[in-house]
């Protein structure tokens, strides 16, 4: 029944990240015609763009003629955005306004990646209409990245997302998965934050939101605005580590719980747990339990290979 539909186009930008990437497999396994874009790891699976670069940017959306685009490309790390501000906000600000206009001016429907960081973490659940108050100059831009979209494009989709997890390529990639090798190297102990409340998010997840929201609006113009996904399993880093560990049938009497707010670096709110409710009330979303993800993610990275035997047999 597919056959007369004329092929539906995606772009997505940051697609060399662990979002992105995420995201340009379900629109291309779901039978999108996906086109990625990166900037340094661009080549040779995807297209290289310069988002700051407003005629590469022009140009790429009008002779692709996208009727959706996924803006994942961000600097998304709280402390490198206290440490190069203009930066991160030419990036997760200007790239944004400006993107958010173009996808207008060929009709695209415009999903913008923020985050959690927008709030301050001190009256848990938010809602979508909950003021917002960044603690961190991070939170800061992507709300200013939120508010460049809305006004150069009404009809946008503003998406907020905590700590992501999934495939990664290095460990480094996410918050979550960094964790293993303080977990796997238990000669020594490792203190780990239990003092920040998480809720890890697969990225398989988020890309499957964004398609479903990507196809409720092309039946429904209303679909747009601003939206909340999050993972349901609440979690310091220490209580993931500890469940990383258990999924491993590692030890974790070396990981120290730490309860004290952390002191260095930007800071974080200390609960930021996102209400998902307008989301499940379109029949939107998809949870992978932790436990499951964490285990995809992650066995490629496991140092001792005699323990793939005890967790996949």
């Amino acid at each position: 029944e597919d056959v007369d539909i004329p092929s539906r186009r995606v772009l997505i930008t940051g697609a060399t990240g662990l979002l992105g990437r995420a995201v340009f497999k379900e629109f291309n396994i779901n039978h999108w015609n996906a086109v990625g874009c990166g900037y340094r790891r661009a080549q040779p699976r995807f297209e290289r763009i310069n988002l700051l670069d407003s005629i590469a940017v022009h140009d790429i959306i009008h002779d692709f003629q996208p009727h959706v685009i996924v803006h994942c490309a961000a600097e998304r790390r709280p402390d490198v955005v206290e440490s190069q501000p203009d930066a991160a906000s030419q990036l997760n600000v200007a790239a944004s306004g400006n993107l958010a206009k173009e996808a207008a001016g060929v009709g695209a429907f415009l999903i913008y990646i923020s985050t959690d960081y927008v709030f301050d973490g001190t009256s848990p659940p938010y809602k979508e209409t909950d003021v917002p108050n960044p603690l961190n100059l991070y939170g800061k831009t992507k709300l200013e990245g939120e508010k460049a979209i809305l006004e150069n494009n009404e009809d946008a989709a503003v998406l907020r997302i905590p700590v992501l997890y999934g495939e990664v390529e290095r460990l480094e990639e996410s918050a979550v998965t960094v964790m293993f090798d303080k977990v796997q190297f238990s000669n020594k102990s490792a203190n780990v934050d239990h003092w920040q409340q998480r809720f890890p998010t697969n990225v398989k997840d988020v890309a499957t939101v964004c398609r479903q929201l990507a196809e409720k609006r092309m039946l429904d113009p209303s679909i747009k605005g601003t939206f909340h996904w999050s993972g349901n399993e609440q979690m310091t880093k220490y209580e993931m580590a500890c469940a990383i560990a258990d999924a491993f049938n590692l030890p974790s009497s070396h990981l120290r719980p730490i309860t004290d707010c952390p002191v260095v670096g930007a800071l974080r709110p200390r609960n930021a747990q996102l209400d998902c409710s307008k989301l499940e009330m379109l029949g939107i979303g998809q949870r992978t339990p932790f436990r499951s993800g964490i285990k995809e993610s992650l066995w490629p990275f496991l140092v001792d290979k005699r323990w793939r035997q005890t967790v996949f047999h």
